[in-house]
């Protein structure tokens, strides 16, 4: 009796095509159920194995291992998984029977659909879970009585992102001990003992709340620390404008931390900021060999080559918002001068005189895969629009001494296969907020000017 029930606790999930390219280890992720794959999904995913772009990689991934299941047995009569699942390719006898008239027999979304609605009727008694993210593909299965899901591979609500950053009473005691001795232990502050690493704290008077204090928790000392000297000036002519923009720009000019996330709305200054440190960092500094600023030339991996012109013509509509925003910092000020009379590196002179000189690069995504990014300060703008394992991809490029900025606003999704929570930019903050060489912060207040800032509060 004890078997019989655990056989009706297992669920059966029918997986859509859409899964597995956006996921290749999806098959591995329902734990101890069936996972059913119908034959027309094989058929759909073999279409898609020649791109050059994320989608064929995926497919190719998922053939692979599709493959390497049929060696360990018969698909059809299932084949055991490391999660303690089944796996099984489904391959009707005859066309799709039980569909509605309206719904087109040889379409390939009902012939999927026709395989859940055929394992739903095998047992009533075992939940059949459709997994898609298409969700039209979801409204239809509802109407057939299916259960239908989107796949979320442990996404985190947009809501409850980690934010970064905390607002912390304490006594005018502490914040003067703060100031003097340049540190503040947390075991002095109530219910702050969960600071996570390069967090940002905003220390506050309980009796003056205009007496604060702005610092960063430093897992190593177990204290706040102060904010970088020269933050709040900001760089080449950059001025943070608000809490969050200073905190920002610390994490962006400090060396310890080399994953920087940036997420906020249209008008934050995320992408403002980080160019602004990135050229403080490399050209100023030396600390780093040069300035690598991208973003994807959506989807990931698409051909430059249907835009006309050479590889500059090319790149210009998909990289003008970089662009932009060097004009404006380069065009903020005179570049200064020497006491030897030679121009320095500063405000007022032109992008593409950095390029010249290979202290600046601007380039698509496309192009980053298979490299190792050594000593270099790579900024990857818009980058809600990757998937998580392309963030993956682009972060395991990072070599020896290379700085790593994600910056993107989570609701502004132009990828049909990810959203705000799905997305690899949330998935990378929440995945990376326990570690010390990352910080993270979420810009709220619109800078760019009041028209914008309406904007995106109202439409």
């Amino acid at each position: 009796m004890s078997r019989r029930v655990d056989v009706v606790k297992r669920k059966t999930f029918v997986l859509d095509t859409n899964v597995l390219l956006f996921d290749p280890q999806a098959i591995l992720k329902f734990g101890a159920n069936d996972i059913v794959i119908p034959i027309t999904v094989i058929e759909e995913v073999d279409r898609f194995k020649k791109d050059l772009n994320e989608n064929g990689r995926n497919a190719r991934q998922v053939s692979r291992f599709l493959d390497e299941m049929r060696r360990k047995g018969n698909l059809l009569e299932g084949v055991p998984l490391e999660s303690k699942g089944t796996l099984y390719v489904d391959l009707p006898d005859e066309k799709p029977t039980g569909l509605p008239i309206a719904f087109e027999s040889n379409k390939a979304d009902n012939i999927i659909l026709a395989t859940a609605l055929k394992h739903k009727n095998i047992d009533s008694r075992k939940p059949v879970i459709f997994v898609t993210k298409d969700t039209n593909l979801r409204i239809k299965s509802d109407l057939l009585g299916i259960k239908a899901v989107d796949y979320e591979p442990g996404d985190q609500k947009i809501e409850e992102l980690y934010a970064g950053m905390r607002s912390v009473d304490c006594t005018k005691k502490d914040i003067d001990d703060f100031f003097k001795e340049k540190k503040l232990s947390i075991t002095n502050l109530k219910n702050v003992l969960d600071l996570l690493p390069n967090e940002y704290v905003i220390l506050r008077d309980a009796t003056d709340k205009s007496h604060t204090a702005l610092g960063r928790y430093d897992l190593t000392s177990k204290t706040i620390v102060p904010l970088l000297r020269g933050v709040v000036e900001g760089v080449w002519g950059i001025i943070p404008r608000n809490v969050e923009q200073i905190f920002a720009m610390d994490m962006l000019l400090n060396d310890d931390i080399r994953l920087v996330s940036l997420v906020g709305k249209a008008g934050t200054g995320k992408t403002l900021l980080a160019i602004a440190a990135g050229l403080a960092l490399t050209i100023d500094a030396g600390a780093y060999a040069k300035l690598l600023v991208s973003r994807p030339v959506f989807p990931l991996g698409k051909d430059i080559g249907y835009l006309p012109g050479d590889i500059e013509e090319k790149l210009n509509p998909w990289m003008a918002t970089i662009f932009d925003n060097l004009e404006y910092i380069l065009g903020t000020g005179e570049a200064a001068t020497s006491p030897s009379g030679k121009k320095k590196l500063g405000p007022g002179r032109k992008w593409q005189e950095l390029i010249n000189q290979g202290m600046l690069n601007i380039e698509p995504l496309t192009y980053i895969r298979g490299r190792s990014i050594a000593n270099q300060y790579l900024i990857v703008d818009e980058a809600q629009n990757l998937t998580p394992h392309e963030i993956k991809t682009i972060i395991t490029r990072a070599g020896n001494y290379t700085k790593i900025v994600l910056t993107g606003d989570c609701f502004q999704i132009d990828n049909p296969y990810i959203d705000s929570s799905s997305n690899g930019l949330s998935y990378t903050v929440e995945r990376f907020k326990d570690q010390k060489i990352s910080a993270h912060v979420t810009l709220v207040k619109g800078e760019r000017s009041e028209l914008a800032e309406l904007a995106a509060n109202l439409l």
